[in-house]
């Protein structure tokens, strides 16, 4: 069970926030007071950068940062994948923390435990699509922790590097027994005398 807030909407001065990240908040907020529905594209990098996960890996990533770690900041759900908003340089140094620490792109080659899927890292330069502000959009594209206030807290490179490590190993099954044959011949030994 998930200890993640639920709070599926913006608002005002969370869509205040998330305006801020571009040239022309204004006018990005009057869109939204006209069509409160509508997702719209944010550059990344001043207000926020964004780290996109696949959907399982980035909700099993969510759910260490509320269940063990300090929490998020604002999540969105977008076609399928997970948008942890994060402080702006987490784009530039995740990619390098996690090969620093072995994970790169293609996880850990020793088999013991199990590989980051592609992690997408938006920063300086980048642009996302956020979900709507008002209600959602059906599940392709909702908010499942909606920033609430001007300046909400973000999760830096660390926590994210944290998190992802942590879902990745407990994804992991490790088992003392080698895989079985699909032709060998198995006898239950647990009745011996």
């Amino acid at each position: 069970m998930s200890s993640t807030p639920h709070v599926t909407h913006v608002t005002s001065a969370g869509a205040a926030w998330l305006a801020s990240a571009g040239a022309y908040p204004r006018s990005t907020l009057a869109l939204w007071e006209e069509r409160p529905k509508a997702p719209v594209v944010l550059p990344c990098g001043h207000a926020f950068d964004v780290v996109s996960a696949p959907g399982i890996f980035g909700r099993r990533m969510l759910d260490r940062m509320w269940g063990e770690g300090p929490g998020s900041g604002p999540v969105a759900e977008y076609r399928g994948r997970i948008l942890l908003f994060t402080a702006p340089g987490t784009a530039q140094r995740l990619p390098s923390l996690l090969e620093w620490e072995e994970w790169g792109t293609r996880g850990r080659a020793d088999g013991r435990t199990g590989a980051l899927p592609p992690l997408l890292c938006h920063g300086t330069g980048d642009a996302v699509t956020v979900p709507a502000p008002a209600g959602t959009d059906g599940p392709a594209s909702r908010w499942l922790v909606a920033p609430d206030t001007r300046q909400p807290w973000l999760p830096g490179p660390e926590i994210l590097l944290w998190a992802a490590v942590r879902a990745a190993r407990a994804a992991v099954r490790i088992s003392i027994f080698p895989p079985a044959e699909l032709d060998a011949n198995v006898y239950d030994v647990s009745r011996r005398r």
